[in-house]
């Protein structure tokens, strides 16, 4: 280390050095809140979704067309995957609710899909159940490990999420439902991130006071949780099946 990066302690009151101190107390974190997308998983990759969904309505894409439909279906919008570039008209009222209601969630991206003629029938519906199973998902790699740590330390976990149906069945069938205590899940709470309320209430639920909660998330939305009295870390958003940085959860919860 430089000379000028070593820490330095001059015991004269209220010097420049006081504010950085590895002594000061650091308050401790009861309970993680986690995203869903992007943080905990993530959808899986787009041409197998529409592989997938084709197939289900009993059309078997060649690589080729699944490629070039699905690079169109991500442009009008994917549940789980980037905004749209643009939302008809007739659907922007299921648009704006698409968090606030199950309907409105399934409608809105039901009716995205259906702008792009694949020459499929029914692939708009298969399309939209791809993201209801756990097939249509990746777990981030870290998860389970992650998880694991904050159970065995005595930390809470919820899951806080911006979503329009239920993501427990995913959890669950991941084999992950014991390691989260509770979620806090936008068309339940009738409040969407980066809304103080949810997070409120997830911190509720797990009977923790907001200032020994880390939010833990990977977007503007979710650092919107310091306007509740939590700490955030935002990660990057990874690819499927690649690390996200997840493990970095568990150096902050975790340090003395």
């Amino acid at each position: 280390m430089p000379d000028h990066a070593r820490y330095t302690h001059d015991p004269t009151p209220g010097d420049a050095d006081d504010a950085v101190d590895p002594r000061v107390p650091r308050r401790p974190v009861e309970a993680v809140l986690f995203d869903f997308h992007g943080t905990l998983a993530q959808v899986e990759d787009a041409r197998d979704w529409v592989t997938a969904a084709a197939a289900t309505c009993g059309v078997t894409l060649e690589r080729a067309r699944a490629t070039v439909l699905a690079d169109r279906l991500l442009i009008a919008g994917r549940a789980g995957g980037p905004m749209p570039t643009r939302v008809p008209p007739p659907l922007a009222e299921l648009w704006a609710d698409r968090d606030l209601y199950e309907y409105a969630h399934r409608g809105a991206y039901t009716g995205l899909a259906a702008t792009v003629d694949a020459g499929i029938d029914g692939l708009a519906e298969a399309l939209y159940e791809r993201v209801l199973v756990p097939e249509g998902w990746v777990p981030y790699p870290d998860v389970e490990a992650v998880l694991k740590g904050l159970r065995q330390a005595g930390v809470k976990v919820a899951v806080v999420s911006n979503v329009g149906f239920d993501v427990r069945p995913l959890v669950a069938a991941w084999g992950l439902a014991d390691l989260v205590d509770a979620y806090a899940l936008s068309y339940e709470v009738g409040r969407c991130k980066p809304d103080p309320g949810i997070f409120l209430r997830a911190c509720g639920m797990l009977g923790v006071d907001p200032e020994h909660a880390l939010m833990v998330g990977d977007t503007p939305a979710d650092a919107g949780a310091v306007h509740a009295g939590c700490a955030v870390l935002v990660l990057p958003c990874a690819d499927p099946g690649r690390s996200n940085g997840l493990g970095a959860v568990l150096d902050l919860a975790l340090r003395d």
